[in-house]
């Protein structure tokens, strides 16, 4: 009985200790930085008052307290697109990046940084690279769509992805083979990702849409439960497959479409982070698998702030220097224990 009830709690528990540990980590990315700045002033400047030093209370509000926002959308941001892809495909290696999405998203990006000499400066500039990314992102979700109709096989569809995603880096090369100096620099550090490139102007861009479509995709637990079942009892259900799919597809690339945009490709966390939830939980359900994978994803993110500040006045380590850092341990591990979490 005793058992039962702790698996029972179990769920709540994981959102109990994750959004403790998230706001944690927030806090710690607020007081922990290249910049060496006192506790009491950066509490001070937290609470509305003036600091000794007018170029920190620039770093804690302009910089360390949005890109600590930042992390916590693109994390949670990543993570449910993750989660919605592997239960639409029913593959557990599924993801933003694996199956191409992203690279979609960066070829759409490509195209309209290059073009624009590689800046990012400007509010209509950064809604022109949100709209080019999203078009890249849906493009290759058309293409994944269009063949899934013809391969039944999990395992070749997810080599269809990887071509998908061989062809859109190929598009890539030649743009930035033919593109100036300037713009190849600048996307080629748009590439490495970051989550401190975002300044509150394109935050306030930025956050809106992801709250939008993370909120869309919290309504799609009931229909994504019934594609676990299999697309025969889902139909049985009333739940219409193919729209279905088609929403849960739009939403997802929405989601990395724009975390893409303003942050570059971020790896790893839209595959590893839905596996950390269901190990976490231990339950199949999405109206717990969403919010855990959306608190894990925020962790995530506001852990890779900090381990990205660690060499101090030396510079800021690249986010995807550090995602397979963690990711690939996850993997290997759920791959070892695969028949335990009963995940292949």
């Amino acid at each position: 009985m005793r058992v039962s009830k702790i698996k029972g709690n179990r769920p709540a528990m994981a959102i109990v200790m994750l959004s403790v540990l998230t706001l944690a980590l927030f806090a710690a990315c607020l007081f922990v930085g290249s910049v060496d700045i006192p506790v009491s002033e950066v509490c001070n400047i937290l609470c509305g008052g003036e600091s000794s030093r007018r170029s920190w209370q620039v770093i804690v509000l302009g910089s360390r307290l949005v890109t600590a926002v930042v992390a916590v959308l693109a994390g949670a941001a990543l993570a449910v697109a993750g989660l919605m892809m592997q239960t639409t495909f029913s593959n557990p290696l599924a993801g933003p990046s694996i199956l191409g999405v992203s690279t979609g998203s960066s070829l759409g990006v490509a195209i309209v940084m290059l073009s624009l000499g590689g800046t990012l400066g400007t509010l209509g500039e950064s809604v022109s690279i949100v709209s080019a990314a999203i078009a890249g992102a849906m493009a290759v979700l058309a293409m994944l769509l269009l063949f899934s109709r013809f391969v039944d096989s999990n395992a070749m569809f997810l080599i269809v992805g990887i071509l998908v995603g061989y062809l859109t880096s190929s598009a890539v090369s030649l743009l930035n083979f033919f593109a100036t100096q300037e713009g190849v620099h600048s996307y080629v550090i748009w590439g490495l990702g970051s989550f401190s490139g975002v300044s509150g102007g394109r935050l306030y861009v930025m956050g809106p849409i992801l709250l939008l479509f993370i909120s869309l995709s919290m309504l799609m637990v009931k229909p994504l439960d019934a594609l676990l079942l299999g697309d025969d009892y889902a139909s049985n259900l009333g739940v219409n497959v193919r729209s279905t799919r088609n929403r849960l597809l739009i939403l997802s690339g929405g989601l990395t479409a724009v975390v893409t945009a303003f942050c570059g490709p971020i790896a790893f966390i839209g595959m590893v982070v839905p596996h950390i939830a269901r190990i976490l939980t231990n339950d199949p359900r999405h109206i717990v698998l969403m919010p855990v994978t959306a608190l894990s994803g925020a962790s995530l993110g506001l852990f890779c702030v900090l381990i990205s500040v660690l060499p101090g006045s030396n510079g800021v380590i690249p986010i995807n220097a550090i995602t397979p850092l963690v990711g690939v341990p996850v993997i290997l591990y759920i791959i070892l224990n695969r028949r335990r979490f009963n995940l292949f």
